[in-house]
C-alpha cells in the first residue's frame, strides 16, 4: 500500500485540451479516493495528501475556460480534504489559495508540451498574480530518475478538414507539413495524437483520446499511423465506435472512439467494443491495429482486381457532354413525338440519383456504325453538334480528343448484354445496408455508380451484407458522414473464403429474396426502404437471412458485433495479401480505381 501511494504522488496526468478540466478533476478525486481508503485502513485518515495538485496540468485554448479549469481543481482539492479528512483541517489548508498555475492558456498544437511536463519534473509557476503569466521553473518530481509516470487524456476538438479553418489548418501543417503531402486529409484531433507520439519519445507515457472513428477508417489511416508507430508507439488499449453524449456542445450525441497510444505497451492490449444487443465486451489481445482490430499493424491497399472468382466491378460510363446528351422524360417524349426513329438513339440513363431516389432520367446512346442515321435527326444533330464544341473549347486537355467522337460518352467502361448490378459510388453512413441494384441490360450505367457487368447474382449478397459494410466503413474514403465506395479498396480487397456451389446457390437464393421483398413495396425507391426508421420487416429478415447464411460461411454462426467480424475480416485479408503473387502473362485491362 505504501508502494501504491507513494506511486501516486508521482503520478502526472495532462490534458492539453481540458476545456473546463472535467477530466482532470475526475482524474484527481479518483486518486484522492484510492489514496484515502490507503490511509484509512493505515489508521492515518487525517493525513495531508501526498498527490500534489501541480501534477494534474492542462492546455486551453480560450482565457475563461482556463480559469475555471483552475478553480475547479481547487475546489476539488477541498472538497476531498473535507470528504477524506475532514472540514476543519479541509478549511485550514484551503485559504489561502496558492500561486501555483498548473492549466496554461494557449495553442495545444503550437506549445511543446515538454514545457507543461518536463521529463525532469519541473513546476509550472506564474511570475504574477497573473493566472496565465510566465512560468517558472520550479524542481519537483525528476520524473526519468523517481519512478514518475506522465499520463495524457482529453476531448480534443473533432473537426473534420473540410470545417476546418485557415488557421486550424495552418495548425496541422506544423506538425504534418513536412512529414507527409496528404496530411490536409486529417481530423483536427489528429494533431493531438502526433504531439502525444512525439512527447512520448522523450520521456514513457500512456496517452488516450476520445476521438472521431474516422482517424482509425479510410483515407486517414494511411496518412496518420505509420507516422505514430514511426515513433515506438503502439495502440494500449482501445474502445470502438460508440454513442457518447455529454455536456459540451461539439460533441453531444456523437460517434467516437478512444484510443491509447504508449511506447511500452503491456504484451495483453485490452479493446473494448459494443456487442449488438448494446452490452459491452472487453477482449485481452496481443495487438491493436490501426483500424481497432485484433492483429499486426496492416493497411489496406487497393488492388486492381478481385483475385477470386467473384465479378469484376467497374466504373459507370462518364459522359463529359456538357449536358446535351441527357433528356428528361418530357424532353424524351418531345423528341419521340416528332421523331419516333429516335427511339433507337434514347436509353434509359442511370446515375446515383436514379439510382437511389427513383428518380427518371435519359441519355442519347449511339453506337459508331449508327451516327450517319442518328444525324439525321435534327434534335440528334443539334446536340451531337453542341458536345463537339463543348469538348473542344474544354480546358481539361484530356477532355478536347472527345471532340473527335461527340455522339458518344468520353468514357465508356462496358455495357450489359442481359443484366447489371449497380452500387452508388457514395452512400449515406445512415444505412444498416450498403444498396445494390438490379438493372436491365438496356439500361446505361452513369460514372457516379460501380457496376459488375452480367456477374452471377450471388455477388449481390455479397454487397449487400452486413460483412461488407462494416468493411467499407472501415477501409474506404469518407465524405463527411457518408462513404465513398471504391471498387479497388472496397470490394476488390473485401476477403472472402474459399465458396462452394453450394455457398453460391445459397447466397444466390438470398439475393433473390432481397430483392423480392424490394419488389413488395414497388414503387418506394431504396432511399425510402433503406431508410433505417422505415425499412419493411419483410426487407430486414431478408437481409438479416443474408448475414447468417454469409456469415456462417465465414465463421460457421452469426457473429457477436461488428468488432469480431472486422477481426474475421482482417484475418482473412492477411493471409489473402500474403498468398497473392503477381500474375504473369496475359494483363487484363486496366481498371479505374475510385
Amino acid at each position: 500500500m505504501l508502494n501504491l501511494r507513494k506511486r501516486m504522488a508521482r503520478i502526472r496526468v495532462f490534458d492539453p485540451a481540458c476545456g473546463s478540466g472535467n477530466f482532470l478533476v475526475i482524474a484527481y478525486k479518483e486518486m484522492r479516493a484510492i489514496e484515502a481508503e490507503i490511509n484509512q485502513r493505515r489508521g492515518e485518515s487525517d493525513r495531508r495528501s501526498d498527490i500534489p495538485l501541480t501534477n494534474f496540468r492542462g492546455i486551453e485554448l480560450r482565457d475563461f475556460p482556463a480559469e475555471i479549469a483552475r478553480l475547479a481543481l481547487v475546489i476539488a482539492e477541498y472538497q476531498c480534504d473535507v470528504l477524506h479528512r475532514g472540514p476543519k483541517l479541509a478549511l485550514a489548508e484551503f485559504l489561502p489559495l496558492r500561486q501555483e498555475n498548473w492549466i496554461t492558456c494557449g495553442n495545444a498544437l503550437r506549445i511543446d508540451w515538454l514545457s507543461i511536463c518536463p521529463p525532469t519534473g519541473t513546476g509550472v509557476k506564474v511570475q504574477a498574480d497573473d493566472l496565465f503569466g510566465s512560468p517558472l521553473d520550479q524542481a519537483e518530481i525528476d520524473f526519468e530518475n523517481e519512478g514518475g509516470e506522465t499520463y495524457i487524456c482529453g476531448n480534443p476538438p473533432y473537426l473534420g478538414s473540410t470545417w476546418q479553418s485557415a488557421e486550424q489548418k495552418d495548425d496541422l501543417k506544423a506538425i504534418f507539413g513536412n512529414r507527409c503531402k496528404t496530411w490536409k486529409s486529417l481530423d483536427y484531433v489528429a494533431g493531438w495524437f502526433m504531439k502525444a507520439a512525439d512527447y512520448g519519445t522523450h520521456t514513457p507515457t500512456t496517452a488516450a483520446f476520445v476521438s472521431t472513428n474516422s482517424i482509425c477508417q479510410g483515407q486517414q489511416v494511411p496518412i496518420l499511423w505509420p507516422l505514430i508507430f514511426a515513433t515506438g508507439n503502439q495502440i494500449a488499449f482501445a474502445h470502438t465506435s460508440f454513442k457518447w453524449a455529454n455536456l459540451a456542445s461539439h460533441n453531444a450525441g456523437v460517434t467516437v472512439i478512444i484510443v491509447a497510444i504508449c511506447n511500452h505497451p503491456a504484451k495483453s492490449r485490452r479493446l473494448f467494443s459494443v456487442a449488438d444487443d448494446g452490452s459491452t465486451i472487453e477482449k485481452q489481445v496481443e495487438f491493436i491495429n490501426a483500424y481497432l482490430v485484433p492483429g499486426w499493424d496492416v493497411i489496406v491497399s487497393p488492388i486492381p482486381r478481385p483475385t477470386d472468382g467473384r465479378g469484376l466491378m467497374e466504373w459507370g460510363n462518364k459522359p463529359t457532354d456538357g449536358g446535351n446528351l441527357f433528356l428528361t422524360p418530357h424532353e424524351r417524349d418531345t423528341v419521340l413525338r416528332e421523331f419516333p426513329e429516335a427511339d433507337l438513339f434514347i436509353k434509359r440513363f442511370l446515375g446515383a440519383q436514379e439510382l437511389i431516389r427513383g428518380e427518371q432520367r435519359y441519355c442519347i446512346w449511339i453506337e459508331n456504325a449508327e451516327r450517319g442515321d442518328a444525324e439525321k435527326i435534327p434534335e440528334l444533330k443539334r446536340r451531337i453538334e453542341a458536345v463537339a464544341r463543348m469538348r473542344a473549347e474544354s480546358k481539361a486537355e484530356e477532355t478536347r480528343p472527345a471532340a473527335a467522337f461527340p455522339h458518344r460518352f468520353r468514357q465508356i467502361q462496358s455495357i450489359a448484354k442481359n443484366y447489371s448490378l449497380v452500387v452508388a459510388r457514395v452512400s449515406s453512413e445512415n444505412r444498416e445496408y450498403l444498396p445494390v441494384g438490379l438493372e436491365d441490360g438496356q439500361t446505361i450505367i452513369g460514372d457516379r455508380n460501380f457496376a459488375l457487368y452480367d456477374t452471377p447474382l450471388w455477388n449481390m449478397a455479397l454487397i449487400a451484407s452486413r460483412l461488407h459494410w462494416v468493411w467499407i466503413g472501415t477501409v474506404c474514403v469518407r465524405m463527411r458522414t457518408d462513404f465513398s465506395y471504391s471498387n479497388t479498396l472496397g470490394w476488390n480487397t473485401f476477403p472472402v473464403p474459399t465458396l462452394t456451389e453450394k455457398n453460391k446457390a445459397d447466397l444466390t437464393r438470398c439475393a433473390e429474396d432481397i430483392l423480392l421483398a424490394r419488389e413488395h413495396h414497388f414503387p418506394a425507391t431504396i432511399a425510402e426502404l433503406y431508410d433505417p426508421a422505415n425499412m419493411p420487416d419483410d426487407l430486414r429478415a431478408a437481409h438479416e437471412h443474408n448475414d447468417e447464411v454469409l456469415e456462417r460461411i465465414y465463421i460457421g454462426r452469426r457473429f457477436k458485433n461488428d468488432t469480431e467480424r472486422l477481426e474475421k475480416l482482417f484475418d482473412l485479408y492477411t493471409k489473402m495479401t500474403a498468398a497473392a503473387t503477381p500474375v504473369k502473362g496475359k494483363r487484363g485491362r486496366k481498371v479505374r480505381d475510385h
